[in-house]
């Protein structure tokens, strides 16, 4: 059973407007993408090692800011969340919606994504946010960057392919 690993909304928005690599079509390393956060999904596409866990918070953000800020189309964005879900539900994750029980962010924002992980009991939190990444380990879990998560990623596919 894969690993339980949540990502960040800043990480599935990244993975969707920046870098080489459409939102319909996900690298996983190696070869890198030169979009790191793309990269992530596509090891949460693979469904090998880790199932990506969301919640109705994440995917309620995800599509605020691709509308708003980004000014993607409703339908666009719909289309991104369902290809999102579909990645969730492949690699045997589940959409989520946890208890309030943590409080040891500043930003609210932040506690929301810590209160999904402490329930799903994931393995790793993947984020760009400098506040969270400066809480890692927070309660023993890691926060790390989309680029370290990628880098680990690979380099532990490559040891297993050499065992092999």
């Amino acid at each position: 059973m894969p690993t339980p690993v949540v990502y960040d909304i800043n990480v599935l928005v990244t993975a969707a407007v920046y870098g080489n690599s459409p939102f319909r079509s996900w690298p996983s390393p190696p070869p890198t993408s030169g979009n790191a956060s793309a990269d992530c999904l596509g090891v949460a596409n693979d469904a090998t090692e880790f199932s990506l866990w969301v919640s109705p918070h994440i995917l309620r953000n995800i599509e605020r800011i691709l509308v708003e800020l980004f000014k993607w189309e409703a339908a666009m964005a719909d289309a991104y969340l369902n290809a999102l879900l579909a990645i969730v539900d492949h690699s045997e994750g589940q959409a989520v919606d946890p208890p309030r029980t943590v409080h040891d962010c500043p930003d609210h924002e932040d506690d929301l994504i810590l209160d999904l992980a402490a329930e799903v009991g994931a393995l790793l939190i993947v984020s760009n946010d400098a506040d969270l990444i400066s809480m890692s380990p927070w309660r023993g879990t890691p926060i790390v960057t989309p680029d370290v998560f990628r880098q680990k990623v690979d380099g532990m596919r490559r040891h297993a392919r050499r065992r092999r």
